[in-house]
């Protein structure tokens, strides 16, 4: 059955030539001139794909795009507006277009576009449950907390589209692994997924790294390169710390994104690929464009779509979520005995801040796993490091008293997401003193003397203190 498509463009020339673009590739088309035609046909047709001018005479194509998803939902709407007005094109993909066409663009762009949307339709259903979404897992990611609900959420609705995403994120909180699943969901997921780290590579190299380069076209060059774009060819490509990129280079990508085209270092024409960009950086990309180290033009372009990965201290008990998965993980790859997590360990990684997040916590996990093997992971088993700086983290900090009922006192907004962990975990600075110092001399085996001289203090404190804790305990017997 030959599929036919909606074009509502008002300039009669236009109209003429996406029509006769599209007839060539085997469709049917109905064109209508105002918003108010559109709709009539649409209502009549109930079309699967409409090709939408966002510049109408009689209506705002934004609006007209609303109305025709409230009436279906699982309508695909490509949407079409002038160079000057990517905004508009941003707005659309927010209000749930599929893909955006800026003028003027070749026919490869145009039949490209519909029949991914097509496409996308027939997957739909497949993609959009990929797994159920209060399950613990999704993609590689960990954790059923409601900020990673949402997430899982949009990664699970921007999958579909071809639209360009925009990850931002603190270092550690899995930017590289959204991608991965946005792509894994997508129509593209037979394709190569290709990342690349911009901030990892010479500035001088990265263009190379990017868009290739042949043999012998600068001192070096001792063979023919592919770069990432071409690549990923079918794909997705993946800028990680986007906001490294030079200036140079990015004038050179924004080309890319208008175009579809790619040119080699060395090499005399350019070539067509087709490639999805997500990009990721863990800066704030509006304060780069306003320092001016980042073009607003390219800004925009890459800023259809934005996912934010919350910080780890913000996902509530996501970190013992996590810290399970990756222990059964981390005790099978060492061969060690290790089910699980003690309830000291447990109550210190819920209240623990982790400014390097998911990364942090992977690392303060195999570090226990490699140097010891037990059935659980105790407190004398995390490296003392971790355990001074969450020491130090609280003794910084000006935590109001743990209230008698969660009503009374909540945690302070100005305070993030640790001080909120830090109160459900019931945990409080004396205690966690006393975790850290029973953890380090257990660490030394034993030895005070040595245990006070990691952590800076005197071997008599210690016995003081050692002292007090037990007629604590006997008082309470």
């Amino acid at each position: 059955m030959v599929e036919t498509i909606l074009l509502v463009e008002d300039t009669p020339s236009l109209q003429m030539v996406y029509e006769a673009i599209l007839q060539k590739a085997g469709f049917d088309v109905d064109c209508a001139n105002t918003a108010a035609e559109g709709l009539k046909l649409f209502v009549a047709h109930r079309h699967n794909v409409v090709l939408l001018d966002l510049l109408l005479p009689d209506r705002d194509g934004l609006d007209l795009m609303a109305d025709l998803l409230a009436e279906k939902p699982e309508l695909k709407v490509i949407v079409i507006t002038a160079n000057g007005s990517i905004n508009r094109a941003v707005s659309a993909m927010r209000g749930g277009a599929f893909d955006f066409l800026v003028k003027p663009f070749d026919d490869q762009r145009l039949v490209s576009s519909v029949r991914n949307a097509l496409t996308d339709l027939k997957t739909r259903e497949k993609q959009i449950h990929p797994m159920e979404i209060s399950d613990t897992r999704f993609h590689g990611f960990i954790g059923s907390s409601e900020a990673m609900q949402a997430v899982y959420k949009k990664i699970s609705s921007i999958g579909r589209s071809t639209a360009t995403v925009f990850i931002t994120g603190e270092s550690g909180t899995g930017k590289e692994v959204c991608a991965d699943a946005i792509h894994a969901i997508s129509n593209r997921s037979n394709g190569p997924f290709v990342p690349l780290n911009c901030g990892a590579i010479p500035a001088d190299l990265l263009e190379s790294e990017v868009f290739g380069h042949l043999k012998g076209s600068f001192t070096g060059a001792i063979y023919s390169k592919i770069g990432a774009a071409a690549a990923a060819d079918g794909g997705t490509l993946f800028l990680d710390e986007i906001c490294e990129m030079d200036m140079a280079l990015q004038t050179k990508l924004l080309r890319f994104l208008q175009t579809s085209t790619i040119q080699p270092v060395g090499a005399a024409t350019p070539r067509k690929v087709d490639v999805r960009i997500i990009c990721a950086t863990n800066r704030d990309p509006v304060k780069e464009v306003e320092a001016g180290r980042f073009r607003e033009d390219l800004f925009y372009r890459l800023h259809v779509v934005p996912v934010h990965l919350p910080p780890l201290r913000s996902r509530g008990q996501d970190a013992i979520e996590v810290a399970r998965v990756a222990l059964a993980r981390f005790a099978k790859e060492e061969d060690k005995s290790f089910i699980g997590l003690s309830r000291d360990v447990q109550r210190v990684f819920a209240a623990h801040p982790w400014p390097g997040n998911v990364r942090q916590l992977l690392n303060v996990l195999r570090n226990a796993v490699v140097l010891n093997d037990a059935e659980l992971i105790d407190l004398s088993m995390l490296a003392p490091e971790f355990l001074s700086a969450m020491t130090t983290h609280m003794a910084g900090r000006k935590s109001p008293p743990i209230p008698a009922s969660e009503d009374v006192l909540p945690a302070p907004s100005d305070q993030g997401g640790a001080i909120e962990t830090l109160l459900a975990s019931q945990i409080s600075m004396a205690e966690l003193e006393r975790i850290l110092i029973e953890a380090t001399i257990a660490r030394y085996n034993g030895s005070v003397p040595r245990a006070a001289r990691h952590l800076d203090l005197s071997p008599s404190t210690i016995y003081r203190k050692r002292d007090a804790w037990r007629q604590d305990v006997t008082g309470d017997e």
